[in-house]
């Protein structure tokens, strides 16, 4: 057997996406063993010691720092994966392109078109391979939708309707954690969940050119956050505590305009009672139609024009090996995707473009686009009106 080359990797940040992306590069070599470079644990940046040793000793990592530029300064870190707040995304971002490293990083790419902007042309002529990570088109179901759309099997597309409902934030006791506060989030449900149908849309159907959008916030205090730590849904909730303001949007409503004469809508919140991860996609053409439901990821709706009359309507495709990314997972159809897989799946593709010495989608260029949206989306609600959305050339 050949020996295989190592990409040693720096994460920065933690928490929740840390854990998922530490489990990708554990993982990915079990389940696409073709790969030639093998992912190595290298260090693992927290501000907090005491946090930084702790998750270094539970995920593996050979090392740990408390100061995010020594990740970068270290001269055996080839990739630097940011799993920070969006408001250090960019000066990381910036600083692991100069030094040359190969970047991944968690979504929004930035709070703004502008700030994104900043980290595109950091990277765009620095001989790197950058990722942004809406690990969601990663569901072999959803690769499986953009398959039959590419091929023709839907016809022109005529609508896309996507949705992302959670109801993590729907408890008006729930923290004001980080998410909640503009100036370190950028924006509440839009950048943080909405982005990902934005995404979706984009990946689907093409690019977005206008937008009429609402924006609401429907939950204007919160308790302050102790400890620091954002737990999403799982936080405690405390009706006494000293309260802040919420800065940011609860949910966005926005109808949608693409360049190739389609039309849509996209409605994402985090403040609806029962629904966890109801992520969604609809896309109607001339000859069919494709429906996705994330929590029910194994499966893709599918109905067709040609369909005998007495056959019509929708049925359920189940993912497995002959489907896309099938060869490297289970072996029978509906044994059950996790959110894990998908990160194991976003994992092998960006290695495989550093391995390849070629590109990786959605990359930089995508999430400043995304974020143009995003900000397109943000002034439609403030002058109630159809908004034109800057494309990046």
């Amino acid at each position: 057997m050949a020996t295989k080359k190592t990409l040693n990797i720096g994460l920065i940040g933690g928490g929740f996406m840390g854990r998922t992306h530490s489990n990708g590069y554990r993982r990915v070599p079990n389940f696409f063993p073709e790969l030639e470079y093998t992912p190595v644990l290298k260090a693992v940046c927290f501000r907090n010691e005491t946090k930084a040793k702790a998750f270094a000793e539970q995920w593996g990592y050979e090392s740990f720092e408390t100061d995010w530029r020594k990740i970068i300064a270290r001269a055996d870190i080839d990739a630097v994966d940011i799993c920070t707040p969006n408001d250090t995304h960019a000066e990381i971002a910036i600083a692991a392109a100069a030094a040359g490293k190969h970047i991944i990083s968690e979504k929004p790419l930035a709070r703004s078109g502008e700030e994104a902007k900043t980290m595109y042309d950091a990277v765009k002529n620095a001989g790197i391979v950058h990722m942004v990570a809406f690990n969601y088109r990663r569901t072999p179901a959803v690769a499986l939708a953009k398959k039959y759309i590419e091929e023709g099997a839907i016809g022109e597309i005529l609508n896309f309707r996507g949705t992302y409902l959670q109801d993590l934030s729907a408890d008006p006791d729930g923290p004001l954690s980080w998410r909640f506060q503009k100036s370190i989030a950028g924006s509440g449900s839009l950048g943080d969940i909405g982005t990902h149908v934005v995404d979706m849309a984009r990946y689907l159907c093409g690019e977005i050119t206008q937008v009429n959008t609402e924006l609401k916030t429907w939950v204007k205090t919160r308790p302050l956050q102790a400890g620091g730590v954002d737990k999403l849904g799982a936080s405690t909730k405390d009706s006494t505590a000293p309260r802040g303001e919420v800065d940011v949007d609860d949910e966005v409503l926005s109808l949608l305009e693409f360049q190739n004469g389609a039309i849509g809508s996209l409605e994402a919140t985090r403040n609806a009672h029962g629904r966890n991860n109801f992520l969604t996609f609809e896309v109607h053409g001339t000859l069919g139609s494709v429906y996705f439901n994330y929590e029910r990821r194994d499966e893709l709706q599918v109905a067709f024009a040609a369909d005998q009359s007495d056959r019509k309507g929708f049925r359920t495709v189940y993912t497995g090996p002959a489907h896309p990314y099938g060869e490297g997972l289970w072996p029978i159809p509906a044994l059950g995707i996790g959110y894990g897989e998908t990160k194991i799946i976003e994992t092998y593709d960006f290695i495989k473009a550093i391995m390849e010495g070629g590109e990786v989608s959605p990359n930089f260029k995508d999430g400043y686009q995304i974020n143009l949206i995003a900000d397109a989306m943000a002034a439609s609600s403030q002058s109630r009106s159809w908004t034109q959305v800057q494309l990046v050339k």
